[in-house]
């Protein structure tokens, strides 16, 4: 199996320095992972760094609570863009989720998708940990009505990461036409490969390497 073409290869941490991405950015080009996901002010540094036209730039946006304002996110989004990025991972605002605002939910996530051309992929993050059954079948319902190309289960900056079980779920909610992103937790091969069977078709790992060596010594 060929898993590096699901993973984005992700350093969020807010201490991440120009080694770390350089690193990065050096490792995506040899292991051919989908994307490099990195925070906004790193966007336009890892252009010039990634050799490979197939390895995408993710970005977040509204990162990791979901809570800045709807317009905010956008300018966020429209400007990684503009850097260099060709996908977003945007944060749904949860506590409107939680508390029924069902309207300005959709409208969070509609003017980021607005805010970016059609062609830029959209993930919304829904942070699975935070969200009963019913709030998880909700957010994905309403992203995939505002337009976004992936529902994504977590952050990796709250009380919990992807699990088997969502994944499933949100596969099940959004049936095939768009992407599910499992994030959060994801460090060896089998919980990879268990989270694609699952309905996965893409990985936020920051131990991808590894993954794919392993992955590499079971062929």
């Amino acid at each position: 199996m060929d898993i590096a073409k699901y993973i984005d290869h992700t350093l969020l941490k807010p201490d991440s320095t120009n080694l770390q991405i350089n690193k990065l950015c050096q490792e995506a080009n040899e292991y051919h992972f989908a994307s490099v996901c990195v925070n906004p002010s790193w966007v336009s540094y890892c252009v010039p760094r990634l050799t490979r036209k197939s390895t995408n730039i993710c970005s977040v946006v509204g990162f990791p609570f979901g809570l800045s304002l709807p317009n905010v996110k956008a300018l966020e989004a429209k400007r990684v863009v503009a850097c260099g990025a060709s996908e977003i991972d945007m944060v749904i605002n949860i506590g409107d989720l939680k508390s029924g605002y069902l309207t300005l939910v959709e409208n969070d996530i509609q003017v980021v998708r607005d805010a970016v051309p059609q062609h830029t992929v959209l993930k919304v993050i829904i942070e699975t940990c935070l969200l009963t059954r019913e709030e998880k079948i909700l957010a994905c319902k309403i992203a995939k009505e505002a337009g976004a190309d992936f529902v994504k289960t977590s952050t990796g900056f709250s009380t919990g990461g992807a699990t088997v079980e969502d994944v499933a779920l949100m596969r099940k909610t959004v049936g095939k036409k768009i992407g599910v992103k499992a994030a959060g937790g994801i460090r060896d091969f089998a919980t990879a490969k268990a989270m694609l069977d699952a309905g996965a078709n893409r990985l936020g790992c920051s131990a991808s390497v590894a993954i794919v060596k392993e992955a590499l010594s079971k062929t």
